[in-house]
């Protein structure tokens, strides 16, 4: 496909395109009303206490953030869960509550971040801290106070070391100057090994002091604190209903335009003149818009609404055709279709009517012996017709034309369908009847049945100047016109072009506007003029 290709598809489907973005909107915009809005309540911890340390060391940041990870992984498993329950008394499992908490870490830090969602904005925030506390009492800062009478033994021994420490701190203050002012040899050796025995004795006290503050405060590395609380969300956060229906149109566009490009691509109807060109390089002569009405007479535009555009398409069509005879004038056509049902009769009608009424003397013979329609078209009698002309030995005294009703324009109807029509058309009094009807008029028009039905066209073929082939757009497919206009070629039919019958107004290129006893009026549409012929007909009756 071309780019203009592209646009037109999109243009034409444009009322699909859009009806799926308002579907999609709507419906989104509906679901998110109804759903239950959620909120969402965050807590924010950190592991260790690096940060506290004016010296920190890369050991201490990476064991940290590795106890984080750890830390993460235990925040929604079963006791930390059920600490929460038992806390809160909630009533529910810890599975459940499981599914309103989640926790990860900030990357390249120490802070661990506890989420929960929930419907009440004042529950996710509770759940949100005491999730913390009980993550916090599993630590090894959390361990250190849940026994009181250890915690008070272990306080008393830090301020009995403490004192211990700062006496022997004097005492060796003291011991120092005693050192500088002694003279005796004796004297200074005494002094030296008390001084070594206290210093030792205040090492230890040292070291038996930070072990015991690290139990107290839970370790430096492995420590837990809340350095952010949760606080009570104002707002939802979901649902989010500008971004769920901007989405949600966002993918019925997508959808919408993906679908119709694969109906085009999977649909191998003729739709336009680029098609029939593309498949059988064959000119098109004319597009006919498609004809209103329920019955046969009621198309035959030609007689009942002159004025229409439609029409015009049947006086351009007319025009082309003279055009390409201008060097030789064909005395005779004939007009087939590819398959049933494509509307081929009703345009050969319009035509030999718009051709009359032209000032040209036209014969319409209605050769399609299978299943005959001009008579219903012209709404004349058919007991009588081209049949009779073959059982009474080809008389030409049993060619009984019929009035139309249009100056200029006869009509040889069928009459009684035979039995062996093909025969009959092939037949040496057919080519006789045909060089007949060339002496009466100035073009004689041949109706013919399918051609990739019968053989009926393709016989009636050798006796013409011209065939035209009406295609029904969006209805004929690709290959039954490739193989119809292949089939013709094959036995030689003088091919004029092809008629595209049944087009929309717009895509033809015949708007609404046409002139009317001077002044330019709107054509009314195809319902409208439906309504109007009801009318009249109701009226007539009453």
């Amino acid at each position: 496909m071309e780019l203009r290709q592209y646009i037109n598809v999109a243009w034409k489907w444009a009322w699909l395109i859009a009806l799926a973005v308002v579907i999609a909107g709507a419906s989104s915009l509906l679901a998110s009303r109804a759903a239950t809005p959620l909120y969402r309540a965050k807590t924010t911890l950190m592991v260790g206490r690096g940060i506290e340390n004016p010296e920190p060391t890369s050991y201490d940041f990476y064991s940290s953030q590795q106890l984080a990870t750890t830390y993460v992984q235990l925040t929604t498993r079963e006791p930390v869960m059920q600490g929460v329950i038992d806390r809160l008394g909630l009533e529910m499992g810890w599975q459940e509550l499981a599914g309103k908490v989640s926790a990860s870490t900030v990357p390249q830090t120490q802070l661990l971040e506890i989420m929960v969602i929930d419907s009440d904005p004042y529950r996710a925030a509770v759940l949100a801290n005491e999730v913390a506390e009980q993550l916090i009492l599993i630590s090894p800062s959390g361990m250190s106070s849940s026994n009181p009478e250890q915690m008070a033994f272990t306080q008393a021994q830090l301020a009995d070391l403490q004192e211990k420490i700062t006496e022997a701190q004097e005492d060796l203050k003291e011991l120092r100057l005693e050192l500088d002012a002694a003279n005796s040899a004796r004297t200074i050796q005494d002094l030296e090994n008390r001084i070594g025995v206290l210093e030792s004795k205040v090492s230890g006290w040292q070291n038996t002091y930070s072990q015991l503050l690290t139990t107290v405060e839970g370790g430096e590395v492995n420590a837990i604190s809340v350095i952010e609380q949760a606080t009570i969300p104002t707002a939802p956060f979901s649902p989010n209903v500008r971004m769920n229906m901007l989405t949600a149109a966002a993918i019925g566009l997508a959808l919408a335009v993906g679908g119709v490009f694969l109906i085009e691509y999977l649909d191998d109807t003729i739709k336009s003149p680029e098609d029939v060109k593309r498949l059988t390089n064959t000119p098109v002569l004319g597009s006919i818009p498609r004809i209103e009405g329920e019955d046969y007479p009621e198309k035959l535009v030609a007689m009942t609404d002159p004025l229409s555009p439609v029409v015009e398409a049947f006086r351009l069509l007319r025009t082309n055709l003279q055009l390409q005879s201008a060097d030789k004038p064909m005395r005779n056509l004939l007009v087939t279709s590819a398959g049933p049902s494509e509307g081929k009769s009703v345009v050969l009608a319009n035509l030999a009517v718009v051709t009359a009424q032209s000032g040209k003397q036209v014969t319409l013979v209605d050769t399609d012996m299978r299943r005959p329609v001009q008579h219903h078209i012209f709404s004349v009698d058919n007991a009588s017709g081209l049949n009779n002309y073959f059982k009474n030995s080809s008389s030409a005294a049993a060619i009984e034309m019929r009035e139309t009703g249009v100056k200029n324009l006869g009509l040889l109807t069928c009459g009684e369908v035979p039995d062996n029509p093909a025969e009959l058309l092939g037949s040496e009094s057919m080519k006789a009847l045909v060089g007949a009807l060339d002496d009466k008029a100035d073009l004689v028009l041949f109706d013919t049945p399918p051609s990739l039905v019968v053989a009926d066209a393709a016989i009636m073929s050798s006796y013409v100047d011209g065939v035209i082939l009406v295609v029904d757009a969006r209805s004929t497919r690709a290959g039954e016109l490739k193989k119809c206009v292949e089939e013709l070629k094959r036995v030689s039919a003088p091919m004029l072009g092809v008629v595209l019958n049944r087009m929309s107004e717009r895509s033809g290129g015949y708007y609404y506007y046409y002139y009317a006893d001077g002044k330019k009026q709107k054509h009314r549409k195809g319902w409208r003029r439906t309504l109007d012929r009801a009318l009249a007909r109701f009226k007539k009756k009453s």
